[in-house]
């Protein structure tokens, strides 16, 4: 069986928001509400959430036969989040400038952004019976993401993070699998496939269970619904059968680079290694490109290039890539054109 060779996120441009939602709420696991938890995304990347005096929440968008949702599968996390000047040393201790809890995780970030954008987004995905878990449940609701599918599991705790930010924008990141790779069920229920099949387009990471992420592909191939798999998470080979049932692959340029054993240092590097998940059966790859942009690669046609959208100042750039996957999404599914995707994922992602 042919393999690709995945790596964790290291998004490289911070993107924020001036976005805006409207969507109902729904959770089939009732959980303590926190009316204070809310989206804030004035200091960190659009899916970030956080603890604020503030009551305002997103509604929910309403599902409708005319806007198929948009349908998340993957992690939700408690990100732990620290400020530093810089990394510390090999038995070095140093302090934090910050540090404050908030709800990530790559499946639960795109979710975020899709409900921010006003598109109706279900997150299918599990926390633990505990309070991490519910910091990510009411900070979700709040983001008008749809609930339903959302599982509470008591064998495993919250998966959750460390995020290390440091000085220069950049940041190093520890992921501790949790629910996210515990705890699912042999087979997902009818209900959650029945959602998969609904969609107007089907998202996918690489911090849940491979085996997760091939029924859900399967599922949604055979409705005839399109598949974008985000090359971030777990550093494991990629299977044949999963790739198989993706119609877009989506790393960034570091992630291709490791994927593919190939250099991605210029545009010429990483055309060549395209070419090469080409060859494994993916004919759309959609690269992040960090402070370069993006690009669209289909297979027998001129690359998309997207010039970077500059911000004044790079604050964080945690999420970054999970923003920008989810705004492209978004606008393929609203019937956009793929540079127009390319433009509305760097526009409408940051500010």
């Amino acid at each position: 069986m042919s393999s690709m060779r995945a790596i964790a996120s290291s998004p490289s441009q911070q993107w924020d928001s001036k976005l805006q939602t409207h969507l109902p709420n729904a959770s089939n696991k009732p959980i303590n509400t926190n009316p204070n938890l809310q989206f804030k995304p004035t200091r960190h990347p659009l899916p970030c959430f956080s603890l604020n005096s503030s009551k305002s929440q997103t509604p929910l968008t309403p599902i409708s036969p005319t806007t198929p949702p948009l349908v998340v599968v993957g992690s939700a996390n408690a990100d732990i989040y620290v400020e530093i000047e810089r990394l510390p040393k090999k038995g070095e201790t140093i302090s934090a400038k910050t540090g404050q809890t908030l709800a990530g995780g790559k499946g639960a970030n795109q979710a975020a952004c899709g409900g921010k954008l006003a598109y109706p987004t279900y997150f299918v995905g599990q926390v633990g019976e505990d309070a991490h878990g519910k910091l990510v449940t009411e900070a979700l609701r709040g983001g008008g993401v749809h609930l339903d599918h959302l599982s509470s599991v008591g064998g495993a705790p919250t998966g959750h993070a460390v995020v290390m930010l440091q000085g220069d924008g950049q940041n190093s990141i520890i992921i501790v699998g949790g629910a996210n790779m515990s705890c699912w069920p042999e087979r997902l229920s009818d209900e959650d496939l029945r959602v998969v099949r609904s969609a107007g387009i089907v998202l996918l990471q690489r911090e849940v269970p491979e085996e997760v992420n091939i029924q859900v592909a399967k599922a949604a191939k055979s409705a005839g619904v399109p598949v974008i798999l985000d090359a971030g998470g777990m550093d494991a080979p990629i299977s044949q059968e999963l790739l198989n049932y993706v119609d877009i692959f989506s790393p960034n340029e570091t992630e291709l680079g490791r994927l593919t054993g190939m250099p991605t240092e210029s545009f010429e590097h990483i055309s060549k290694a395209v070419a090469k998940c080409h060859k494994m059966g993916v004919r759309q790859v959609l690269v992040k490109l960090g402070h370069k942009g993006s690009a669209l690669f289909v297979e027998g046609e001129e690359p998309l290039k997207q010039p970077i959208i500059s911000a004044a100042k790079v604050l964080d750039t945690t999420g970054a890539g999970d923003t920008f996957t989810a705004s492209f999404a978004v606008a393929l599914v609203e019937g956009k054109s793929k540079k127009e995707c390319l433009r509305f994922a760097g526009e409408g992602s940051h500010s």
